[in-house]
């Protein structure tokens, strides 16, 4: 096995079938890995992984019945967990809902650790002293530093993650288990699209970036292979920016 080889690994990516997910999948799978994708539409997620050569799982991650149709359909070892699946919420600060706040915590901080404790057992299969097992949780440069746009309950889950992820990181170490964080800064996504579609804004965003762009394809699923390959083994409890500089 060479210094960045997945071949071989079955790998799960929540929220795969658009987006960063997506763009992590497609890597895994060019690299020769086993892929199972979930998402909550059907048609969507069953038209991407036929398009990237993978399996999907129709699941609503942010309710246990979700998490258990995920467990259900996943067997075997999972030699790598990507908790990629998440919301965003933008709004006022005098008009920011209650209910935004309940939705993302459902999904992007309850999703992440009962994903990661229903696919332990699955997990604990695959891990080895020299080639752990791999949590990747999908947080975001707005859990870091603040951002301009009104995402409260965004940027605090996500932060939220981050936390996750180290605590996660101190338990699972004795199990040979890493669990590491990506934290994106603007990438072509749905949640990005609002402002990525206009090219005024696009443009102010772009050089806004110390490296002058925004996100390609293979700058996220390059990190996420990074750490599920024997390159990221020693690492656990990180949380890495993949933001052309932003965070600096």
């Amino acid at each position: 096995m060479t210094l960045f080889s997945v071949e071989g690994k079955t790998v799960v990516v929540t929220g795969g079938s658009r987006g960063i997910g997506r763009m992590i999948a497609a890597g895994f799978a060019a690299a020769g890995a086993k892929v199972h994708i979930t998402a909550r539409k059907a048609a969507e997620v069953e038209r991407t992984a036929a398009e990237l050569g993978c399996s999907s799982v129709v699941a609503d991650l942010s309710t246990p019945v979700g998490v258990a149709a995920l467990e259900a359909a996943v067997d075997g070892p999972v030699h790598v967990l990507v908790n990629n699946a998440g919301a965003t919420w933008g709004a006022p600060l005098a008009d920011y809902p209650e209910s935004a706040f309940d939705k993302l915590w459902n999904i992007n901080v309850k999703g992440v650790f009962y994903v990661t404790q229903r696919l332990l057992p699955q997990l604990r299969e695959a891990a080895t002293a020299d080639d752990p097992a791999r949590v990747i949780n999908v947080g975001s440069i707005d859990g870091i530093k603040v951002p301009s746009m009104e995402t409260f309950a965004y940027s605090a889950t996500k932060s939220g993650v981050h936390m996750l992820t180290r605590h996660l990181a101190k338990q699972l170490a004795r199990e040979h288990i890493t669990v590491n964080a990506l934290a994106p800064g603007p990438f072509e996504s749905k949640m990005m699209a609002f402002a990525l579609d206009d090219p005024a804004t696009r443009d102010a965003i772009s050089a806004s970036v110390p490296l002058g762009r925004i996100g390609r394809p293979d700058d996220m699923a390059g990190a996420a292979i990074f750490l599920a390959s024997r390159a990221g083994a020693y690492l656990t409890g990180t949380v890495i920016p993949v933001d052309g500089g932003i965070s600096c």
